[in-house]
């Protein structure tokens, strides 16, 4: 196809949630096969471009509604559905009704749309990307290795397997990435196994450990079903799991046997290298950038919410500052330095973000404060943003707590009187017509949950914008060096010079 659009692939982790590692094997084979069609591909954690389709995987841990107001979005979905399936929530189906899907088995697809010639079915094969020297067979160490979430199903077979007398390693916690590839190269073999009644094949697991040049050993009944790929790749098993391990695994014709099927799965024909599937999805991507540009507002974002110091905390529909680029932010600001209001700038992903003093309805901040230099004029740059009724959302370490100078780059401890200035004393910083009053105070502990103050290691603060009384402006005048920003009163000076002429 003719000018292929960009492509940027998103996978959603919430925070500290290791298994969305697990979708990495999965984005990195898209990425291999749009790239090999010629388009520009991007990779990011919990972050969308507007100027490319967004591929999405694991959006059924949790993705808002309003995200796709501004970003071209296609689903990919890996979660086995329908009956004997996953139980996923009434939302992930429902945003899979009214979205653009791309999904790995066409079974899946009765569970969220009535005519599935609307969603494009891919499949696995072998990833290049991954061929490297590897230990033959025979020298390798571990003899089977199972990785995935483990049930009493799964935990039944992989006891029948050790009861054949072959030792079945698993990881005692979760590992993904180059570092369970390392485990995968040093098996003779993976066994595979199916986790849900349905009986689906995993081979979104399974490609990725026969292109590292293991074997991989599955069940098979009969609602399993392989895409075409994997037919002659996978060493499928009989009823009799037990007999086949002891007269079988382990013994030469095993490894001759195993060595044409990794080699059968490396076959450069349609049924093993789904290209074919992949450029028919980039076309459909095309064409659903095309019909999304027509509905989308064109104009520069007005978040409503800032996120202070994003990084690990990326949130979603929020605008996500940072000072440091190394944190993908949306945006690179520093809030801490002098900003003149309105505030137009290009984003990160691809975007345009407009800041107008009064815009926003939270700024967050989450262990940001002890870290700037200048905080006064961070909080007056917020004071600015917020809106009359805004809030501005902190944590910081407590003073009295450990955690108050664990980190080598504090430069202030905070306790509940840090609060004055903002609040009580807001004329000695410029301010006037607005000031923050506390909304709302808590102490947490060292898990960051609510305690008494003497178990404290943080403190939770939130600051709400409001307009300053008649009463609170006359005692700012008295207490400023100046008056206050009276009038000049220079212009009726000049209408009267006019007046007498």
């Amino acid at each position: 196809m003719t000018n292929p659009p960009a492509i940027h692939l998103a996978i959603i982790q919430p925070a500290g949630y290791v298994h969305s590692l697990g979708f990495l094997d999965q984005a990195r084979y898209f990425r291999h096969m749009f790239r090999r069609q010629g388009t520009q591909v991007t990779m990011a954690k919990n972050r969308l471009r507007e100027d490319a389709v967004n591929f999405v995987f694991g959006a059924h841990l949790g993705f808002p509604a309003d995200w796709q107001e501004r970003n071209a979005c296609v689903f990919v979905n890996l979660e086995q559905l329908g009956a004997g399936g996953a139980s996923v929530s009434p939302d992930y189906l429902e945003l899979l009704r009214r979205s653009a899907v791309v999904d790995y088995d066409a079974a899946n697809v009765a569970a969220y749309t009535q005519d599935p010639a609307d969603v494009p079915i891919v499949s696995f094969g072998y990833a290049s990307y991954l061929d490297k020297p590897a230990l033959a067979l025979e020298e390798r160490d571990i003899d089977l290795l199972f990785f995935g979430s483990m049930n009493p199903r799964r935990q039944q077979f992989i006891d029948r397997v050790e009861a054949a007398g072959f030792n079945v390693a698993t990881f005692d916690a979760p590992v993904y990435g180059p570092e369970r590839d390392e485990f995968i190269g040093r098996a003779k073999a993976v066994l595979n196994c199916h986790f849900y009644e349905s009986n689906r094949f995993e081979q979104a697991r399974a490609f990725h450990c026969l292109s590292l040049g293991t074997p991989v050993i599955s069940e098979y009944t009969p609602t399993t079903d392989p895409a075409p790929a994997f037919v002659d790749s996978i060493l499928w098993l009989p009823e009799q799991v037990e007999e086949w391990f002891r007269l079988h695994f382990g013994t030469p014709a095993f490894y001759e046997e195993a060595r044409k099927r990794l080699a059968a799965f490396r076959t450069p024909d349609a049924a093993h290298d789904p290209i074919e599937p992949y450029a028919d999805l980039l076309a459909f991507a095309g064409g659903f950038q095309q019909g999304f540009a027509r509905i989308r507002d064109t104009g520069p974002w007005r978040p409503r919410a800032i996120n202070l110091g994003s990084g690990k905390d990326y949130k979603p529909t929020w605008l996500n500052v940072d000072i440091l680029d190394r944190a993908e932010p949306d945006l690179v600001l520093d809030l801490g330095q002098p900003v003149t209001l309105p505030y137009a700038a290009p984003t990160r992903m691809g975007g345009t973000v407009l800041l107008e003093q009064g815009s926003l309805e939270l700024i967050y901040a989450n262990n940001v404060l002890e870290h700037v230099p200048d905080l006064p004029m961070l909080m007056t740059n917020a004071l600015a943003l917020l809106k009359v009724g805004g809030a501005f959302s902190i944590e910081v370490p407590y003073e009295k707590a450990l955690t108050a100078w664990q980190d080598p780059t504090h430069l202030r401890a905070l306790n509940e009187n840090s609060w004055l200035y903002y609040t009580d004393w807001f004329w000695y910083l410029g301010w006037f017509e607005h000031r923050f009053e506390i909304a709302k105070s808590q102490w947490l502990d060292a898990n960051v949950q609510p305690c008494e103050k003497p178990d404290a290691a943080f403190m939770r603060v939130a600051l709400r914008k409001i307009a300053t009384t008649p009463r609170e402006r006359t005692t700012a005048r008295t207490m400023r060096a100046d008056f206050g920003g009276l009038d000049s009163d220079e212009q009726f000076v000049a209408d009267e010079a006019i007046a007498l002429i």
